[in-house]
Order: structure tokens, then sequence, then C-alpha cells
């Protein structure tokens, strides 16, 4: 009998005891994926177009404030809602549990992003060939990363093109995708505290899946049954530390 083939369930592991909400997993976001800004006039608008986002919490009154940081991307669930909601299949998750959009079956009607408890599904409304990108920016833009058209909503995909080259190096090796290291996001690389992880839960030896285990961990809106595989760990006031 030929032996199973093991099939990674790629996750993240962010210690919010190390956020410094430097923001800079949001720009390498952004500047990977080519996803475009909004200007102050847009903003005006409520149009917000980013893949990630830091939310700042404050607690405690003045002078004692304390802000706390929290990443906030897709989660990448298990049972994602979105995917029940989309009448023409444009959002799907794959066998190693990254959920992405195809965008040319998206017809914008925004039943992914209204189903989402997370919020982290954005419309774009931004015709990019006329004024996104003015030159010499268009330079910038990710060869590896399509230039999605308007009307179509927009998500983290955990930079899947990332993998699929490691894939591909992986196969001009001759050897099996490492369970970590082999790729990583373009937050998770930019991030100067260190304080996110990813990696392979199905495989205990990686770090993630150690982590995911940890009792500081837990997941966001975890009771509604989504099962996300982006994994939290409490800060030490959180977690009851002295």
């Amino acid at each position: 009998m030929a032996e199973a083939t093991h099939v990674p369930r790629w996750g993240m592991v962010v210690d919010l005891d190390r956020c410094t909400g430097c923001q800079a997993c949001v720009v390498a976001c952004k500047q990977e994926n080519n996803v475009p800004f909004s200007t102050p006039e847009e903003a005006e608008y409520g149009r917000e177009l980013s893949w990630m986002r830091v939310i700042a919490i404050t607690e405690g009154e003045y002078p004692r404030l304390k802000t706390r940081y929290m990443p906030m991307l897709c989660q990448q669930c298990d049972a994602p809602p979105c995917i029940r909601v989309c009448p023409t299949g444009a959002t799907y998750r794959n066998p190693e549990g990254i959920v992405g959009q195809i965008y040319p079956r998206c017809i914008g009607c925004r039943y992914c992003g209204n189903a989402c408890p997370y919020q982290v599904k954005y419309f774009n409304w931004y015709n990019w060939r006329s004024f996104r990108w003015p030159e010499p920016m268009r330079l910038a833009l990710n060869p590896d990363v399509t230039v999605r058209p308007k009307g179509v909503i927009e998500k983290c995909t955990f930079c899947h093109h990332r993998l699929q080259n490691a894939r591909d190096q992986a196969a001009v090796e001759e050897r099996a995708l490492r369970s970590e290291g082999a790729y990583v996001p373009a937050c998770v690389e930019s991030c100067p505290a260190q304080a996110m992880f990813f990696g392979d839960l199905n495989d205990p030896e990686t770090t993630v899946s150690r982590l995911a285990e940890s009792s500081r961990a837990f997941r966001m809106l975890e009771d509604l049954g989504t099962e996300p595989k982006v994994i939290y760990l409490q800060e030490g006031e959180w977690y009851g530390a002295t």
C-alpha cells in the first residue's frame, strides 16, 4: 500500500505580547499584493481597501492608559461562512485550508463580506488603470500577483503566490515541501518584533503547531464555529500573569 501523502494545513500564530503596532505588516501586505491606497477624500466615503489592519485597544483612564494592538487579517477559517453565501462560487477553500478568491467569477454582490464576522473582505471600487498607480509607481507592482479589476471582493490569501513559488522550488530540487520556513507571507517576514509565526498546523513539530496548543492561545469569535486558523497568544496581563 502506498504511503499516505501529508497534506499541510497552513496557519498563523500572532503573539500579542510582542506586537508593537508598528504596522510594518500592513505596509508589506499592501506592497506584496498590489493593494491600492485610499486617499483622505475616499476615506470620507468609508472606502477602505486594506487586506490587513491593526486594531488598537485602549484600556484604563488618563493618565494610566494602556494600548494593546491586534493584527487582523483573513482568519482562513476551516468552516468559512463566506463560501456558503457566494452565489457564483468565487470564494473557495483549497485542500490546504487557504480561503481564496477567483476574481473572474466575482460579481461584487458583497454577500461574502456581509457574512464574514471578522470584516476582512473588501470591495474594490478603484479603476487602477486610470489613477491608482500613476507612473512611476506602476514599476513597483508585484508581477507575481494580479492587479484586480474594479467591482470584485478582495482579501488576504496568506500570500498564496509565495506558496506556489516554494512548491516549484521544491519540485526542482526533487524534495518535499518543508512544513516550516519554506514559505511565509509578507506580513510574517516583515514583522520587526517577530510577533508572527507561520507554518503547517498538521505537523506537530512546527512552531505554529506547538504555539497553537499553548494555554495562552485563543481564536477570534471562536464560539461562532468558523474554526479560524489564525491563533492569537494573549498578553501577560490578559492571561493573568503577574
